[in-house]
Order: C-alpha cells, then sequence, then structure tokens
C-alpha cells in the first residue's frame, strides 16, 4: 500500500512531508504535491508530517478520495521530484479545510 496526497492539499501545497520522505516519492505540480505509488515504500513518515491533513494510507482513504489515487500516479510521473522543503502557497492558510477542490487542481 502507498500513501496518497488528497483533496486538501490542492492550493496549500505544504511541503514538510517531503524533507521526511526516505526515498524521495514526491512529485511538485503548481499547486499540489503527488506521490509516486511504485516509489512510496509505506512508511508513514509523511503522514503527521502534513499541516492540512492531506496525506492518507491507501487503504484508509476517506471516502470521496479514490480518485486520488490514479491522480497521484499519473502526476507523480509527469511533474518533477521535490525533495526540499519550500513555502506552502501565499493562500495557504485560507484554503485549508475547503472541501471539494478538485476543480483548483492545476496540471
Amino acid at each position: 500500500m502507498a500513501f496518497i496526497v488528497t483533496d486538501n492539499c490542492i492550493r496549500c501545497k505544504y511541503t514538510d512531508c517531503v524533507e521526511v520522505c526516505p526515498v524521495d516519492c514526491f512529485y511538485e505540480g503548481p499547486n499540489f504535491l503527488a506521490i509516486n505509488p511504485d516509489e512510496c515504500i509505506d512508511c508513514a513518515l509523511c503522514e503527521p508530517e502534513c499541516p492540512a491533513g492531506a496525506i492518507f494510507s491507501e487503504d484508509e482513504l476517506p471516502e470521496g478520495q479514490e480518485v486520488f489515487v490514479e491522480l497521484n500516479q499519473e502526476l507523480s510521473l509527469i511533474w518533477p521530484n521535490i525533495t526540499e522543503q519550500k513555502d506552502a502557497l501565499p493562500d495557504a492558510a485560507q484554503w485549508d479545510g475547503v472541501e471539494d477542490k478538485l476543480e483548483y487542481l492545476e496540471r
């Protein structure tokens, strides 16, 4: 099982999680991060580091977040790898907790 970045990362993009990943399996888009499930070793180090609570084990995804399994796979293959923490998006705090943000995902 891999860990999956879900809806609440959109327009927040906190990167605390990338610093603790031992296999560098995070990929960065304009306003979202993705985990490559083929590279993820299921260590669970990233999950508690996410200030937005947007990372879940694939077998513990909240209802309605299943689409993010495929999105993480797809986007991690086209976006660049990220291994160091960066500042969150300027309005991240305003978007944290907003539901149903998929329409705002920038590819």
